[in-house]
């Protein structure tokens, strides 16, 4: 009887540390954007300029638009080929208004969407090859990568075959990107990211004025390789167009996907964030030595990831969906890189996710493309 009442007391003291740590930081409302189909990617901007943020998602080659705030959807892309692992958003061609971009996987492809004459709704949306001879597509990110002023795509090439395998690129956009045949390709991760890459972060990490970029590769049974399992950043040169200086940061990491820089600490340096998106747990490497720390240690496969200052308190906190935990969180920081881990929302997957003001209160708030789930939704931030 005694070692049951002990046995009762421990589980009740880890299921109450459990509950305390799981505890959610405010009352975080589920909006229901579109549920029917998984999706693995969802973006957000104003694109009819009607002041509210509107959302692109897409599912079984159908891309849609979902218009603030009833989210009236609109078929702007229907291609059995345009089936899309991840996407972004920016103004493609210079007139003023915000294009999409997504990419499929394999056959490698990634594609822009032109949106017409800033009437949005006005569908399908012409379509244009930005890139068709990297395979493995899994990750884009929009960035500034040679410090022109112009936005420019980061992509890899995650499979280990074709003309650029293990590879990673960034593409420049071409002064007309409508009458090109593809965008101007630079090869900055040349056969050095094997073990099947995901996705890629860009930040300047040692402070030479110059964006690196960082990457992770899960590794694991479809690995043939055995090559992967790792987090890593690309420095880069005087010519941003050279391929760049890769470095392996600390450990082995099963299931590494997500990986992106931030100044975690407070230091004024950029640390680096990263999710086991086909394992478990996040952590963060502190810059310059990258000593590893842990934000969370049990959320099953948070395969997506997003950093922001979500509670508004001046420092860099995290945010994640993990698709078999079934459990959206964001990570708080207390500003030294200590992390609590509240949780949002249950029974809600993701392949994708993004902070954005949804309502234009001010504050980030998460939305969330369900793969599993079959959903697209956001969570009103309550924290401002």
């Amino acid at each position: 009887m005694n070692i049951l009442k002990t046995l009762f007391v421990k589980t009740l003291i880890l299921s109450t540390l459990v509950a305390q740590a799981a505890q959610p930081k405010g009352d975080w409302k589920k909006h229901v954007v579109w549920q029917g189909q998984p999706n693995a990617v969802a973006v957000a901007a104003d694109f009819t300029d009607d002041g509210k943020v509107d959302v692109i998602s897409n599912s079984g080659g159908k891309t849609w638009l979902f218009v603030a705030p009833d989210w009236n959807r609109h078929l702007i892309g229907d291609d059995k080929d345009h089936t899309f692992i991840h996407g972004e958003t920016f103004d493609v061609d210079g007139d003023g208004d915000a294009d999409f971009i997504g990419a499929r996987y394999q056959p490698g492809l990634i594609v822009w969407f032109e949106q017409p004459n800033k009437n949005a709704t006005a569908g399908p949306w012409k379509a244009r090859i930005a890139e068709d001879e990297i395979i493995g597509v899994h990750g884009v990110l929009k960035a500034d990568v040679n410090g022109d002023g112009k936005l420019d795509l980061l992509a890899n090439s995650g499979q280990p075959r074709g003309k650029f395998p293990n590879s990673a690129v960034w593409l420049e956009v071409p002064k007309n990107p409508r009458t090109a045949k593809r965008w101007t390709r630079h090869i900055f991760a040349d056969r050095d990211a094997p073990g099947l890459s995901h996705y890629l972060g860009a930040g300047d990490l040692n402070g030479d004025g110059r964006l690196d970029i960082t990457m992770a590769a899960k590794g694991g049974p479809q690995d043939k390789s055995g090559a992967g399992q790792w987090f890593a950043w690309w420095e880069a040169g005087k010519d941003p167009t050279k391929p760049f200086k890769k470095h392996r940061l600390p450990g082995k990491h099963l299931g590494a996907t997500n990986i992106m820089p931030a100044d975690v600490n407070g230091d004024g340096k950029l640390d680096i964030i990263a999710s086991r998106g086909h394992g478990v747990g996040l952590i963060w490497y502190e810059n310059p030595k990258w000593k590893i720390h842990n934000i969370n240690t049990d959320l099953m496969s948070p395969h997506c990831l997003q950093v922001g200052d979500i509670d508004g308190d001046g420092d860099i906190d995290g945010a994640t969906c993990a698709y078999l935990s079934r459990k959206a969180a964001w990570f708080e920081n207390d500003g030294k890189g200590k992390f609590t881990t509240h949780i949002i929302g249950t029974d809600q997957a993701a392949y994708d996710i993004r902070l954005v003001d949804m309502d234009a209160d001010g504050d980030l708030d998460i939305l969330i493309a369900g793969q599993q789930s079959k959903n697209v939704v956001w969570y009103e931030n309550p924290l401002k």
